[in-house]
């Protein structure tokens, strides 16, 4: 059975499928199966992403590690059953085709509140929540008085999680590893970067969250978009030397890897 990793996140602009996408070829270039899923059906980034990726490979001859990316399979509305919903049995469909044939299953949920991104989260041993680090951003995590400081109460994508967690819990699934990664961290603004870091710690020992590294803001990441590349890839496509930028990149790539703790995964690139 395969182990499965959700990226969700109810805003856009959190750079999920970028988080999405150095996850799954991180854990191919050690030598995993890697699956993939895009559970937004009208963008498709992450989907984008694989393709474009995969063409690149084509066109310059680069054997690149790849990820197993599927479409959602589509479903006769007509051999539906009462009671039975479309979006569960599609993506039912792609789990089952995937389960058996890769060690990890990673996917990426839209950012808006949909039934697949609500069932995805059901099936994570593994939820992780890309935020940009600022307060903006937090209250997808919780709602807080601006003049306190204080939370006032969850959010709802909080709330769907603890479903999601109740549901694995009936089920006899071992628990869910939520783990909230801070994007897009900048240089400047030290105080608010603290306030946004503390408000995280003091609320992850509330609704049982890990709090672990992300990416900061790089133009690199989307330069790097339309060839379907990773920060890891730079040195295979011919990049003799990495600048400093590149090179601190890697390390956020190979920090958020361990800090996440996946079995049998230790990142050694």
């Amino acid at each position: 059975m395969a182990y499965i990793v959700v990226v969700g996140n109810e805003k856009g602009g959190s750079g999920k499928s970028t988080t999405s996408m150095h996850i799954a070829t991180a854990l191919a270039r050690m030598g995993h199966r890697v699956g993939g899923l895009d559970l937004d059906l009208r963008q498709t980034s992450f989907g984008r992403y694989v393709e474009n990726r995969e063409a690149f490979c084509a066109l310059e001859g680069h054997d690149l590690p790849r990820v197993h990316y599927l479409p959602l399979p589509e479903v006769d509305p007509a051999s539906l059953t009462e009671g039975q919903n479309i979006y569960d049995m599609r993506l039912d469909a792609a789990v089952s085709q995937m389960e058996d044939k890769v060690d990890f299953l990673l996917i990426d949920c839209p950012g808006s509140h949909t039934r697949l991104s609500q069932v995805a989260h059901s099936l994570a041993d593994t939820l992780v929540t890309p935020l940009n680090d600022s307060f903006i951003d937090f209250d997808l995590l919780a709602r807080h008085d601006p003049a306190t400081g204080k939370i006032t109460g969850p959010s709802v994508y909080s709330e769907m999680v603890w479903n999601a967690r109740q549901l694995r819990a009936r089920a006899g699934l071992k628990a869910m590893d939520w783990v909230v990664i801070r994007n897009r961290m900048g240089r400047q603004q030290m105080h608010n970067k603290k306030k946004v870091g503390d408000a995280l710690n003091d609320l992850s020992k509330r609704i049982g969250f890990r709090v672990a590294p992300g990416f900061a803001e790089r133009v690199i990441f989307r330069e790097l978009f339309p060839r379907g590349l990773t920060l890891l890839d730079l040195r295979d496509i011919g990049v003799g030397s990495l600048n400093l930028s590149n090179i601190a990149a890697r390390q956020e790539v190979r920090d958020l890897i361990n800090a996440l703790k996946l079995p049998g995964v230790k990142a050694d690139f």
